[in-house]
């Protein structure tokens, strides 16, 4: 019988709870569907000593900065990925080579195996195809790259080009892409599910989750990770490609928060400072990859994917932030976005971010590449993923809940957080959805914060990472960059400004979506500022089209219909009539008031035409021969600032 030693082992209901492991030659450690906390290091003394985490385990330590494990053994830990051979997955490896140098290693693709039993695995081969296979597992290695911090597409690195002369590694901290494999392998290594299940025999169903389980050995990473980042250049973000690099789940709202300038003040009570310049490294989002699994191609023009945004915007860190889904895009060759897909991605929960998720950061305005941001032990927890969706990796479309459960189970956490005294509610949210020609649909989020102000906040805000020749995103005041998230108080007065782009003629359909945790008020309201009129966002979908161009200054969202109390000039003053035989609107102006200005615009809000200086006449012609049947509006405004609008209808008398 295999022999292991664990110095100072008491046990408790939750976690094994250490001050250093010490695994000797030919021995093992063996833990299923719990926690190993160690306040020390790790030593696997020889190159049979292993330490295995099975069904979700975890192993969590508590070094305060620099890793000090040590030895030629093996951490073995479990996570799962997309199974299809044409779709990337964004990952971030827990281990590294192991040796017997002390601290964190750099990792290749070499150190993923195939799980045979609960302990035994197989070295994944690899092939130059562009196809990987499921049993025997072998991965496609054209498709192994890193984004190194920058903005362009060139700083797409694959990893047998990479130029620190050891091809095939990545330094802690470092994410990669890879993509699926094609096959099955019913292997069952004692886990909940087998390898890569097979599909069932006739049609899939839709609830059919098919994933491709890979089994990381190495030495664990542990202690302070730095992550090089770059900040925007010329109002061009500059972004990195990162992760969770640890054998553990984390609390991704520490790292966003810290590194965006805000310091933990306390992390058992999850309070957070206000924002630093000084201490700022990134803009406190995180952007995950999400593609369309209906496309079965590895040609880039046919990719159609794009990036979830998250952000820790909670009262405190120990809250769910905010996430919106990504719009899926294609791609021209040179990475650039092309044409637009035909849906959105998922909604998942981000605060948890669990064993080797991948995902892009930001570099802040005050970034650079001497002050890296720092993935630290304080942010490791232990939290399994589960049906509750509170921790995910991005391989499966989850509907958003809108969850009423009102504390977090019991996690043990580096930092000591008692999880229980913490609700899961999100800070208050309104998700909004734009369909845009018809052809795909942007999400975006408005958040409601009493920590923060009217204006950019960084971890509450997240800039639109993937832009569009038809595209919707918010606004903030004193702020010329698109947001896809905005976090500010709440008050019935706030007006939220509403950026449209359109292309040729581009048709919108802007709709509420879901009120998350918001009971302030039941009406939203879509205000444009040419026509005066609101829309009511919240039942129906508000339609309409634009011709070419950007509209940065005309649309808001609001949440109260201050037409209703403006003062308006009643038709007693002012009556439009359209003579359709004539072809001709009249509008008379019986009192002689003084008008600014007539402007007639189609439904969609387009300007067919604008009057100015008019003078007080008693009556005013304009020829509408020109315009095409439907309705339109006139909009009148009084050198005063009274305003008078009225519905007409044109129509042909031939």
């Amino acid at each position: 019988m295999k022999n292991f030693i664990l110095c100072l082992l008491p046990l408790f209901s939750l976690n094994i709870m250490t001050s250093q492991v010490f695994v000797k030659d030919n021995s093992y450690v063996f833990v299923n569907n719990t926690v190993l906390f160690a306040k020390g290091n790790l030593e696997l003394n020889g190159t049979n000593s292993n330490l295995y985490l099975r069904n979700n385990a975890q192993f969590l330590q508590g070094t305060t900065s620099t890793s000090t494990n040590v030895g030629t053994g093996k951490l073995s830990v479990f996570q799962e990925g997309t199974s299809d051979n044409y779709e990337y997955n964004y990952w971030c490896s827990p281990v590294g080579n192991a040796s017997t140098s002390t601290g964190n290693e750099k990792f290749d693709i070499g150190m993923l195996y195939s799980p045979i039993t609960n302990v035994s695995s197989t070295q994944a081969a690899t092939t130059g195809s562009y196809n990987g296979i499921a049993s025997p597992l072998t991965i496609a290695k054209y498709w192994i790259w890193t984004f190194r911090a920058g903005s362009a597409y060139s700083n797409w690195f694959h990893i047998s080009d990479m130029s620190n002369g050891n091809s095939n590694a990545l330094k802690a901290g470092e994410g990669f892409t890879m993509k699926g494999t094609a096959g099955s392998d019913s292997t069952n290594p004692g886990e909940a599910t087998v390898n890569n299940i097979p599909p069932p025999a006739g049609p899939i169903p839709p609830t059919f989750v098919h994933n491709q389980r890979y089994d990381f050995r190495g030495k664990p990473n542990d202690g302070n990770i730095d992550i090089a980042v770059l900040a925007p250049v010329a109002g061009v973000v500059n972004s990195t490609l990162t992760g969770n690099p640890y054998p553990s789940a984390i609390n991704l709202n520490y790292f966003l928060l810290e590194n965006s300038g805000r310091a933990m003040i306390n992390y058992t009570t999850g309070t957070y400072g206000t924002e630093v310049t000084a201490n700022k490294v990134i803009d406190g989002a995180a952007y995950f990859w999400e593609q369309n699994k209906t496309i079965d191609s590895h040609n880039i023009a046919s990719y159609q994917g794009g990036y979830g945004t998250y952000v820790p915007n909670g009262v405190n860190a120990n809250n769910l932030g905010t996430y919106t889904a990504a719009t899926f895009s294609t791609y021209n060759l040179d990475g650039s976005v092309a044409t637009v897909g035909a849906s959105s991605g998922g909604t998942y929960k981000r605060m948890f971010c669990p064993v080797g998720q991948g995902f892009m950061v930001n570099g802040d305005v005050s970034a650079s590449v001497i002050k890296p941001a720092v993935m630290k032990n304080a942010y490791r927890i232990f939290k399994q993923e589960d049906s509750s969706f509170d921790s995910q990796f991005e391989r499966n479309s989850n509907n958003e809940i809108n969850n009423n459960l009102t504390n977090w189970d019991a996690i043990p956490n580096v930092a000591g957080v008692d999880y229980t005294q913490f609700s899961k509610l999100p800070v208050p949210q309104i998700k909004i959805r734009t369909v845009l020609n018809d052809l795909y649909t942007k999400e975006v989020a408005i958040a409601f914060n009493p920590n923060t102000t009217d204006g950019y906040d960084t971890a509450m805000e997240a800039l639109s990472l993937d832009e569009f020749g038809n595209d919707m995103y918010l606004g903030i005041p004193n702020n010329s960059n698109p947001f896809v998230i905005t976090t500010l108080p709440f008050a019935m007065e706030k007006r939220i400004p509403v950026t449209l782009k359109s292309a040729g003629v581009g048709t919108f359909k802007i709709k509420v979506e879901n009120f998350i945790n918001f009971d302030e008020t039941d009406t939203v309201y879509f205000y444009d500022n040419v026509t005066g009129m609101y829309h009511n966002i919240v039942a129906n979908a508000y339609e309409f089209s634009l011709p070419d161009g950007i509209y940065s200054n005309r649309f808001e969202i609001t949440f109260q219909n201050t037409a209703l109390s403006t003062p308006t000039i009643t038709k007693n003053n002012f009556v439009a009539v359209q003579n359709n035989n004539s072809q001709l609107l009249s509008i008379s102006n019986p009192n002689s008031l003084d008008v600014q200005s007539v402007i007639l615009y189609d439904i969609s809000g387009k300007q067919i035409f604008n009057k100015a200086a008019l003078g007080a006449k008693t009556t005013y012609e304009f020829p509408t021969a020109t315009l095409s049947d439907g309705v339109y509006i006139v909009s009148l405004k009084t050198t005063n600032n009274q305003f008078f609008t009225q519905k007409i209808i044109v129509k042909s008398t031939n």
